[in-house]
């Protein structure tokens, strides 16, 4: 089996996520399938909006812990361009969240324009557990209120009912109405005049907030501020199903060293 397919209703295409035995995880060859999979979706002519979807218990639960042990590459390899992640894609994608989405998994459901979820999923912002600097951009890119924001760049997890309730997403439906509600979105949206729908999803990413470039340039300090043997350590652990043994930082008084933002652009 593919570990993505896709499927055609008329001018709506479906990408399915399909490692259910890894809860969809992102390895090598899904992301490779996955760039190949929304580069033909933004050049086909006939192909107007998409939804992203998982199999079995699984929306994506981000990266592949045990490959990166094997390849030493935390995060992953991403060979190829992919218009999705890079923000490239001019037409709308519809998330049809299955189940659990966590880390990388939670970046695609992020990245998304509209939401439909089953009220068991389980959504996570995994950063603060596998690198030195948690996810402290993706309450701010939701418009999220600070200490909401907060629990999410620290690794709290959240239920789909309260994600509903913060407006991050746009329906909660039973597993049986998933794909029926996110294809009555997109013939909703294909409804609409094609200008209209393709200049308004255009107008509305741009208005989303973004961090800084000075803010940016502290956060890649910060990614550096640490012993970074700990990235490793947070995956191994993950995957022998242990407590992991952190390190925190090579001198101990680094922790009282941190790098300040700077305001001159």
């Amino acid at each position: 089996m593919a570990v993505v397919e896709t499927e055609r209703h008329g001018q709506t295409l479906v990408v399915r996520m399909n490692r259910p035995e890894r809860l969809n995880a992102l390895n090598t060859e899904m992301r490779l399938a996955l760039a190949e999979a929304w580069t033909m979706f933004r050049h086909d002519k006939d192909l107007e909006v998409a939804i992203l979807t998982g199999t079995g218990r699984g929306f994506c639960a981000g990266e592949d812990m045990k490959e990166t042990l094997t390849t030493g590459v935390p995060g992953g390899r991403r060979d190829i361009p992919n218009p999705f992640n890079d923000g490239t894609l001019e037409k709308p994608v519809i998330a049809a969240v299955n189940g659990f989405a966590m880390g990388g998994g939670f970046m695609l459901v992020e990245r998304t324009d509209l939401r439909v979820s089953v009220p068991e999923a389980i959504f996570e912002v995994s950063e603060a557990k596998r690198w030195l600097l948690g996810g402290y951009n993706h309450g701010h890119l939701a418009n999220l209120p600070y200490p909401v924001a907060m629990e999410m760049a620290l690794g709290f997890r959240f239920t789909a009912e309260r994600f509903h309730q913060l407006g991050f997403l746009n329906r909660l439906v039973p597993q049986a109405e998933l794909l029926p509600t996110a294809l009555q979105m997109a013939d909703h949206l294909l409804s609409l005049p094609p200008a209209s729908r393709v200049n308004t999803v255009h107008m509305m990413r741009q208005m989303r907030p973004e961090p800084t470039a000075a803010q940016k340039r502290l956060a890649d300090k910060l990614h550096d501020h640490g012993d970074k043997g700990d990235l490793m350590e947070s995956r191994a652990a993950f995957a022998a199903k242990r407590k992991p043994h952190f390190k925190g930082w090579h001198d101990p008084q680094d922790r009282y060293k941190l790098p300040q933002i700077e305001t001159k652009d």
